[in-house]
């Protein structure tokens, strides 16, 4: 293949790419979007391999190689439950990570002889920089994979001192970095891994510094890293498709960061330095809940949703875990069908995933125009009869507009509260994801509705349709 037809190929890649995120910002064209992705990321595969040096004859090992990953992924993307789906994005961040570090040193320890002079300067620190994201991310995603699993605490580790041991791994892999540069030969190789290990002893701190409540951002800032060191590598191997598409990958995952950041009233500094998340497992003496339980029967519900003329559902990771949208969304058309006014509230950062909620409701056939994101909801609560939340916790404690201590003070949350009659579905009164007290489930206009949600659901259906 000849550079002008490589180059076409890599454009019409960047391009399809671009028309992918532009589809991926919109429920009803994510399918398309997705198709765009898919085709440009095969455009780029299919070119890289035939844009190979003429002297290249390795195609059976690069076969070897490509198929079985391409068959793992399709399995693994097939069978994974869409509960399990931020698991798998942050374990394949792991992978970018990774591949980011390899091609670094492999860089370096195959230095093109072609690079002379100041380019040979740039060219090093490129693969210094790219070698030190990408073992941030290696680490930092393997930990939030880890958070995410339950395999590791939701809570925040905080080690004494911690910021000034990031600062003092960052001084220490920047006076690395001079010897590195410094260096002749592959002498420079010892420093390279130091700092490699470093970097990879920061991933972990900043990461385990994060608490629950902050998991969906350090996912999506995972997506910013991986994006960058995706871009690093595509400058060590002069990769203008990698740098674009990494460049694409990291700038849309720090904007939507930085977004869900002002969502939940954060610092996006902070976050990434670790900074927030609760500084134990305790809730402060001020944020001690009052008040009595009070439990309700599917009976109870479903005579509460025959009374109402309009109703707001909030669903949470809980309905993910027991797999309740499909029967949710029958509960839906039954309820529009009578003349209900049904709508479902978003939180930003429902779920482990952002847009976790949208994808899971979108899979169910719930129409895209009754699914409102938080702001376009929470005026309508005070109007609203009655208000069904599924699994969500944090997202609706009031405890964030109402206690200054509690570690998520200041977080906008859906006010679900200040509705007629709210229903709240959990299987126990275990505090959600960050680890904090609600207070919601103790106000008088509240009912705890306790067991698996799909049961509980498939119940109140069962009632409707025999009305």
């Amino acid at each position: 293949m000849t550079s002008s037809i490589l180059t076409v190929s890599y454009i019409g890649a960047s391009a399809l790419f671009i028309l992918s995120l532009g589809g991926l910002s919109n429920q009803e064209s994510a399918p398309k979007g997705n198709l765009f992705g898919i085709i440009g990321m095969l455009i780029a595969i299919v070119a890289t391999i035939l844009g190979l040096n003429a002297g290249f004859t390795e195609y059976g090992t690069l076969a070897a190689v490509i198929l079985p990953g391409a068959i793992i992924g399709a399995i693994v993307a097939a069978n994974v439950a869409m509960t399990s789906m931020p698991e798998l994005v942050a374990i394949l961040h792991s992978f970018v990570g990774a591949a980011a570090v390899l091609v670094g040193v492999a860089n370096y320890l195959q230095p093109n002889e072609s690079i002379v002079g100041v380019e040979a300067t740039i060219h090093e620190l490129e693969i210094f920089i790219g070698v030190f994201i990408g073992a941030v991310t290696f680490t930092g995603s393997i930990i939030a994979f880890g958070k995410l699993r339950g395999a590791i605490t939701g809570k925040p580790f905080l080690l004494p001192g911690r910021h000034l041991i990031n600062l003092g791994i960052l001084l220490a892999s920047v006076f690395l970095g001079y010897l590195f540069m410094g260096a002749e030969g592959h002498t420079g190789l010892q420093s390279l891994l130091i700092m490699t290990a470093l970097a990879g002893v920061l991933g972990v701190n900043l990461v385990m510094a994060i608490g629950g409540a902050d998991m969906p951002v350090v996912v999506s800032m995972l997506n910013s890293y991986s994006g960058w060191a995706a871009a690093a590598a595509g400058f060590m191997l002069s990769n203008d498709l990698l740098i674009v598409t990494g460049a694409l990958v990291g700038s849309s995952g720090a904007i939507l960061s930085y977004i869900m950041c002002r969502a939940m009233n954060r610092s996006f500094i902070s976050v990434i330095l670790g900074g927030f998340g609760t500084a134990s497992g305790t809730v402060s003496a001020s944020s001690q809940v009052v008040g009595e339980v009070i439990s309700a029967t599917v009976d109870d519900t479903v005579e509460l949703l025959r009374d109402a003329k309009n109703v707001i559902i909030v669903p949470g990771y809980g309905m993910a875990v027991a797999q309740a949208q499909h029967s949710l969304s029958e509960v839906t058309k039954m309820l529009r069908d009578k003349g209900v006014k049904v709508r479902f509230g978003i939180h930003p950062v429902a779920g482990r995933l952002p847009g976790h909620m949208n994808v899971l409701l979108a899979e169910a056939s719930v129409p895209y125009d009754i699914v409102l994101e938080m702001e376009e909801i929470n005026e309508d609560f005070p109007e609203t009869d009655a208000v069904l939340v599924i699994g969500a916790n944090d997202t609706v404690n009031p405890a964030a507009m109402e206690d200054p201590a509690s570690p998520i003070a200041g977080m906008p949350v859906l006010e679900v509260w200040k509705s007629k009659k709210v229903v709240v579905m959990k299987r126990s009164m275990a505090s959600g994801y960050a680890g904090v007290e609600n207070p919601l489930f103790y106000k008088e206009n509240t009912r705890m509705l306790f067991g698996d949600a799909k049961k509980n659901v498939d119940a109140i259906l069962s009632q409707l349709r025999s009305a």
